[in-house]
């Protein structure tokens, strides 16, 4: 004799109802993946801050030395617009590239305006002063360049102050550099400006410059 109850149909039993609880479980879920994709979304439509935009932490005290081996600090800067730029002298490309068109860029700009190139080793290894006076000598490059360099720790000093970033890459005597190449426009007052591409066209550079005065 069958029992009374309600009738099954095949396969029932294997597959219950879901319950509510999973339900919202569910729910939640989709909901998380939905805002994960939307956080996504703004970080990649908003990347870091662009150079322009870190202006008062771009640059502060130093202690190196130039050229001609004189200690200097970061009032070398002042009375002058300044094109701070950081490389080596073993560059094969990026540095003479950027030094020579800085120094078109000062040609164009002549004595109206008060403009400096200073030149910042990463390599102080190899870059003594003595290197660094021969180097800036160079044909096209600017005419009275500060050369600067230092300790390897004075240097990474003034490289953080700036927030650029280098590193030697190889081994043995021919290695290499890498690093930033941005060039860092400062005021007469010291303080970062803007910055200047390092494949700027000369005139380019000149019409930033005089820009910047204007601002």
């Amino acid at each position: 004799m069958r029992k009374s109850g309600p009738d099954k149909t095949p396969g029932e039993a294997s597959n219950p109802p879901r319950r509510p609880g999973a339900l919202f479980g569910l729910a939640i879920l989709a909901f998380v993946a939905v805002l994960a994709a939307a956080a996504g979304t703004l970080i990649w439509r908003n990347p870091a801050p662009h150079l322009a935009d870190a202006g008062p932490a771009i640059g502060g005290p130093f202690h190196l030395v130039d050229q001609d081996g004189r200690p200097v600090d970061q009032h070398i800067l002042d009375g002058h617009w300044s094109a701070v730029f950081f490389g080596y002298t073993f560059c094969p490309d990026t540095c003479p590239a950027t030094l020579q068109a800085l120094g078109a860029a000062a040609r164009q700009l002549g004595s109206a305006v008060p403009f400096q190139v200073v030149f910042v080793t990463v390599d102080p290894a190899r870059d003594t002063p003595a290197q660094m006076k021969t180097y800036l000598s160079s044909q096209g490059f600017p005419a009275h360049a500060i050369g600067l360099s230092g300790t390897p720790a004075q240097v990474a000093a003034i490289a953080k102050a700036y927030g650029v970033y280098y590193a030697r890459s190889g081994t043995g005597a021919d290695y290499t550099m890498d690093h930033s190449a941005a060039v860092y426009l400062m005021d007469p007052k010291g303080r970062f400006a803007r910055p200047l591409s390092h494949d700027m066209a000369p005139a380019l550079i000149a019409q930033q410059i005089r820009a910047a005065q204007q601002d």
